[in-house]
């Protein structure tokens, strides 16, 4: 049986926002995962013929995402460290508080690879076998940092994040 690959419209209008939250969730800055994702689907537009083919355009659009944040984040860490060579901290401002700030700092804490691993699975609820294939690991080892960011995250924000409900 033959089905036709879904149209450009229908991947965005399901996917966009899952993938913005993740997006949100890694950097901590909602414009800058709007920025990275609507980026990331303007790519897929271009050669649409293409992707449509493919078994999972969603996670062709997700892994372009995924690559864009990676180099969005090392350039402003590069210019975050060049801007703290060349004059004095300022003091930070108080942002918003609450539950939602308090855990996007806390992934801000983790090493990227259990950052990433939070992110994916209990955001954009991919399954860890998904992720170690991302990431070209072992199931054993996308557990592991799930294990790990789980008890950072715990004493982190004095909660059991074991019972955290997936988004």
């Amino acid at each position: 049986m033959h089905h036709d690959p879904p149209t450009f419209d229908e991947v965005y209008a399901a996917h966009y926002t899952g993938l913005t939250v993740q997006l949100y969730a890694y950097f901590g800055d909602r414009q800058e995962a709007q920025d990275v994702a609507q980026e990331a689907f303007c790519r897929a537009l271009a050669r649409w013929s293409t992707v449509a083919g493919y078994d999972d355009p969603a996670g062709w659009i997700r892994r372009i995402a995924w690559n864009l944040a990676v180099s969005r984040w090392r350039r402003a860490r590069t210019a975050l460290n060049f801007l703290r060579r060349e004059r004095p901290e300022e003091a930070l401002a108080d942002g918003p508080s609450g539950v939602w700030v308090a855990l996007v700092a806390a992934l801000g804490q983790l090493p990227a690879t259990q950052r990433r691993a939070m992110v994916l699975h209990y955001l954009g609820d991919q399954p860890i076998a998904e992720i170690a294939a991302r990431e070209g690991v072992a199931v054993g080892t996308v557990k592991s940092w799930l294990h790990r960011a789980r008890t950072t995250l715990a004493g982190q924000l004095g909660a059991d994040v074991e019972g955290v409900p997936h988004a």
